[in-house]
């Protein structure tokens, strides 16, 4: 509990810290003459704290599941798609029924709150899913394939409170309190909150997990999310306009799905593809990233070659957000693409621990830029009284495409590039430098509808 506590008041100073530097010296106009909207100290601390704990829990679903299916259950690949596949099913799945039930019920804080706190129950339920356990509850059935089919029921369980909360909910939010004034700002921010919580886990916690103190790591990122709940209904604070819609709900649910709404929208659709490919060459190595550093390169401690390359990438994301915002986010989207290329070509061909910190700083500052411009880009497209109908098909292009294909297209390179150790007289399968190359052949196709969404503006503009 004080390890908990320790945490969770470290995490209010970072907050504090963030919403200093992010909003106390803006300049009063954007660089094309519009007057910037301020945000305020309670959308700044709402949104860095909410965020950053959703994040957390994003992490721990993304990347330690991962780590903890492949340590303790098995180490096929197929497992790891599948779960990550199903998950991101479910979530989109949530985020098109919550979302549009935000909008019906004009009633974003109350999804967000009740929604962490379980969210933070079933992460900590994680700790009790185990082999052993698995051969009691089924004891006719294979204890290793039980075990990986409770877990991904589970991460379902899980992904559905926390997609109401954070991707539904908290977004639909995030959309109403900015505007296309602060957005690039306010999107830098939250495009580092998935890396500083990476940090922070692989910093502080990620020893628990290597000592197999599982249940520990999983109880106290469940507490913590928990307690965010709590908070988020006393901190976050729904805006003026935001009304109860009284038209039809189940209308709503199926509302961005219309080809009738695709053609009064055909810019944001072609944002949401942009971001769809991008997503899916993250995905390509993404949920591999730690098997790849601890298993192919034999980094042990991989937490110093993240954390050097987290902090880096975080500076490089809030740094560039007035830039965003001056420059224009589509046209940031190119130069951010070609950095992040150019970190995922370095990564394959790096080796020790200072050629892939070096690297991974390169990929990840893309990453992040690319992250924050096309989500800002999607936000400036979407019409702001239907933001929470639009989160299901943001979900369905940022989420359920790209982690099904590209997970996908991550297994079928570690098993064509055939790396395998035995321990313990199993043969255990490796990922693969090819990954990074993979995701960079993906990530030269976004260029593709962001070329086709400038055109378009430029063509609006004349």
């Amino acid at each position: 509990m004080s390890r908990f506590c320790q945490s969770y008041f470290a995490l209010l100073m970072a907050a504090k810290l963030m919403y200093n530097n992010g909003a106390g010296s803006a300049p009063p106009e954007g660089g094309c003459g519009m007057t910037v909207t301020r945000l305020g100290a309670r959308k700044w601390l709402s949104i860095v704290l909410v965020g950053l704990v959703g994040q957390f829990a994003w992490t721990i679903e993304n990347m330690y599941f991962n780590v903890y299916l492949y340590n303790t259950i098995s180490t096929e690949p197929d497992y790891i798609a599948a779960m990550v596949g199903w998950s991101a099913a479910a979530a989109t799945l949530t985020a098109l029924f919550m979302g549009a039930l935000s909008d019906r019920l004009g009633k974003r804080r109350l999804l967000i709150g009740l929604g962490y706190i379980l969210w933070g129950g079933s992460t900590a339920a994680f700790g009790l899913v185990t082999v052993e356990s698995a051969a009691k509850l089924f004891p006719a059935a294979n204890a290793v394939a039980a075990a990986a089919v409770m877990i991904v029921v589970l991460d379902c369980v899980m992904t559905f409170f926390g997609s109401t909360a954070n991707d539904a909910a908290f977004n639909a939010w995030l959309t109403d309190a900015t505007d296309e004034t602060n957005r690039g700002r306010a999107e830098s921010v939250i495009a580092t909150l998935p890396l500083i919580s990476m940090l922070v886990i692989f910093g502080a916690f990620d020893g628990l997990t290597q000592a197999g103190r599982w249940r520990e790591f999983f109880g106290i990122f469940g507490a913590l999310v928990t307690a965010t709940g709590v908070v988020s209904l006393f901190l976050v604070k729904d805006e003026p306009g935001l009304e109860p819609r009284r038209d039809s709900y189940f209308k709503n649910l199926v509302y961005g799905l219309r080809p009738s709404v695709a053609r009064e929208n055909p810019g944001l659709y072609l944002a949401l593809a942009a971001f769809a490919v991008f997503s899916v060459a993250v995905q390509v190595f993404f949920p591999y990233l730690i098997i790849y550093i601890q298993n192919f390169l034999g980094i042990a401690d991989y937490a110093i070659v993240l954390g050097v390359v987290l902090i880096a990438a975080s500076l490089v994301s809030v740094l560039s957000g007035r830039l965003i915002d001056r420059l224009g986010k589509l046209r940031f989207t190119l130069p951010a693409s070609a950095v992040m290329f150019a970190g995922l070509v370095a990564m394959y061909f790096a080796r020790g621990q200072l050629a892939v910190i070096l690297a991974g700083c390169v990929m990840m500052s893309g990453y992040m830029l690319v992250t924050a411009s096309l989500s800002g880009k999607v936000r400036d497209l979407t019409p702001p009284d239907k933001a929470g109908h639009f989160q299901g098909i943001r979900m369905l292009f940022a989420v359920l495409l790209p982690m099904i294909i590209g997970p996908q297209i991550g297994s079928a390179v570690i098993k064509g590039g055939d790396s395998t150790y035995v321990e313990l007289g199993v043969t255990k399968t490796v990922p693969t430098p090819g990954i990074f190359l993979a995701a960079a052949g993906v990530l030269l196709l976004t260029l593709i509808p962001v070329f086709i969404l400038r055109r378009r503006e430029k063509h609006a503009d004349n």
